[in-house]
């Protein structure tokens, strides 16, 4: 959790008094400190979410390479019915235009970005292109303001 201090007097719209210099410089700093916190707190989030980066390729590896096998020897099906992908691998939430999560967030964004562009940079040497709607981006975004202010409290 984020706990910061009430700084009304940072904002003229809020402001409760007629405010100083001191009060304002001092609220203004304050508020710094707290949108580094906010920042410390998404940084630690996308730290965490890159170390269950595709998990499923490893918790679930036997599944994953049958299918890739299968794929390799012939197999003219869609690999994406394919038991791995379709029953595992979307549990994964950074997979957005296959199966994306009602509660999709930013980190969900910057997780498909990070991961389309290291697959394609290591595996092709370019980075197919790629869109994600501007409906889905706000809902991203606004989900993400939710979550933040889920995990901030006001001392």
């Amino acid at each position: 959790m984020i706990e910061i201090p009430s700084s009304q007097n940072a904002d003229s719209r809020t402001a409760i008094e007629k405010v100083s210099k001191e009060v304002l410089l001092a609220n203004s700093r304050q508020h710094i400190r707290d949108v580094k916190e906010a920042m410390n707190w998404m940084a630690w989030k996308l730290r965490e979410i890159s170390i269950s980066h595709d998990w499923t390729k490893v918790t679930h590896i036997d599944e994953f390479h049958d299918d890739f096998s299968a794929s390799q020897n012939g197999f003219q099906g869609d690999f994406k019915e394919q038991h791995w992908f379709k029953d595992l691998h979307l549990q994964e939430r950074h997979h957005l235009l296959d199966r994306c999560p009602e509660d999709v967030n930013l980190f969900d964004v910057l997780e498909k970005i990070a991961d389309c562009v290291m697959a394609g940079m290591a595996r092709s040497g370019s980075v197919y292109d790629d869109t994600l709607s501007p409906e889905l981006l706000e809902k991203a975004y606004q989900n993400t303001v939710e979550l933040l202010k889920k995990e901030t409290i006001v001392k």
